[in-house]
C-alpha cells in the first residue's frame, strides 16, 4: 500500500486499538500505517449516521475540488461543527492522521 495516499475508515472507533505495553497501539491505524498508507481518517467514538454522511459527504466535495486532504479535512470538520452547533460529540471523533 505504499502508493496509496489515503484510506478512510467511516465507522465508529475506527481509531481505537489494544494497547501494548511494550509495542504501543495495535490497530487498524498501526497497519495502515505500517503498510504505507500517508493519510487515515478515522473516528475516536461511536458517530451518528446523518453526522457521518454529513461529514463524508462534505470531505470528498471539497477534497474533489482542491485536491488537499488536509485543508479538506480540516474544511469539513468545521462545516459540520457549524451544522451540530458545536456538539463535540457529533462532530470531534473524527481524526486525521498523517
Amino acid at each position: 500500500m505504499r502508493n496509496t495516499k489515503l484510506v478512510v475508515l467511516s465507522a465508529c472507533e475506527t481509531a481505537l486499538g489494544d494497547i501494548d505495553n511494550d509495542e504501543g497501539v495495535y490497530g487498524l491505524q498501526r497497519a495502515f500505517k505500517m503498510a504505507g498508507v500517508q493519510y487515515l481518517i478515522m473516528s475516536l467514538w461511536q458517530v451518528p449516521d446523518a453526522e457521518t454522511s454529513f461529514f463524508m459527504k462534505t470531505f470528498y466535495n471539497k477534497f474533489f475540488d482542491s485536491n488537499n486532504i488536509e485543508t479538506a479535512f480540516f474544511e469539513a470538520q468545521q462545516k459540520l461543527k457549524k451544522f451540530v452547533n458545536g456538539d463535540t460529540a457529533k462532530w470531534g471523533a473524527w481524526v486525521l492522521l498523517k
